[in-house]
């Protein structure tokens, strides 16, 4: 029997943990009904790091990801196993909010999705709702300074109170990194954020994933192994459910542990 056949019985190679972990996942499960969508999945997250999620398609990536911010709590068949922590904290405990935790957990979808409202009421509404504003100067300031680093500001400062839906792809994409960030998370979890848009917009985006590493910790799911060699320091490759390995970008890439990830890379699977 080869690597390749055995999944079920693989231990995850490379580098899961990391030293002083802002999020950690241990013994992940996640079921939807009768489907065993992630399975047994321990992994570690820096501060201010971008990890890129990779594997083919219906291996769990997006599943794994919405783990971390619940959603996964809003599909009536999902049971969710194992444990998350955020900064120490158990982001499953029933004394946590799940509204606050995505507060401070942002997510950024594959299809852009603003608001029908203007391109200010889209950045502002998250502010509103969570009492970050005292008076409509401080959410002037909130609103500028998400735009500014949503890399959009000067494209729109003169149009605020146009429709968020009248804005380009790409910019409707930052449009909605504006309005995640305004609210100033801790994370921002990326779903093939690039995925619709052009190749002069899909720059743009991680021109400014990099600036919000910064500030953030950024994780990305993407089918485009450029794209994550170009934008992660971390990558996390998984199939079938399982996190097979992770380790630093650079070794995932030029020498992979796992004949699996060797396969995905070299276009075998995919």
């Amino acid at each position: 029997m080869t690597a390749r056949d055995n999944i079920e019985d693989i231990e995850t190679i490379g580098n899961p943990n990391v030293e002083n972990p802002f999020i950690s996942a241990k013994n992940v499960n996640v079921h939807y009904g009768d489907n065993h969508a992630i399975k047994d999945v321990s992994l570690q997250i820096a501060k201010n790091q971008v990890i890129a999620l990779i594997g083919p398609s219906g291996c769990g990536k997006s599943t794994f990801i919405r783990c971390i911010n619940r959603m996964n709590d809003t599909i009536d068949i999902a049971k969710i196993t194992g444990k998350i922590s955020l900064d120490g904290e158990d982001i499953y405990s029933k004394e946590l909010d799940p509204v606050i935790l995505r507060a401070r957990v942002g997510m950024v979808f594959q299809k852009p999705n603003p608001f029908p409202k203007s391109i200010y009421d889209n950045v502002a509404y998250g502010p509103k709702i969570h009492g970050l504003a005292k008076d409509r100067n401080e959410l002037d300031e909130i609103v500028a300074n998400s735009l500014q680093k949503a890399g959009l500001y000067e494209e729109v400062s003169d149009r605020l109170d146009e429709s968020g839906l009248s804005l380009s792809g790409g910019q409707q994409q930052r449009l909605c990194i504006a309005r995640t960030i305004a609210v100033n998370p801790e994370v921002i979890l990326m779903d093939e954020p690039c995925s619709a848009l052009d190749p002069i917009a899909t720059a743009r985006i991680e021109n400014l994933i990099d600036e919000l590493s910064e500030k953030f910790s950024i994780v990305i799911v993407t089918h485009s192994m450029q794209q994550a060699a170009r934008v992660s320091q971390r990558v996390a490759y998984f199939h079938l459910g399982r996190l097979v390995e992770v380790d630093d970008t650079e070794k995932v890439f030029t020498n992979p542990s796992h004949i699996l990830t060797q396969d995905y890379i070299t276009g075998r699977i995919g």
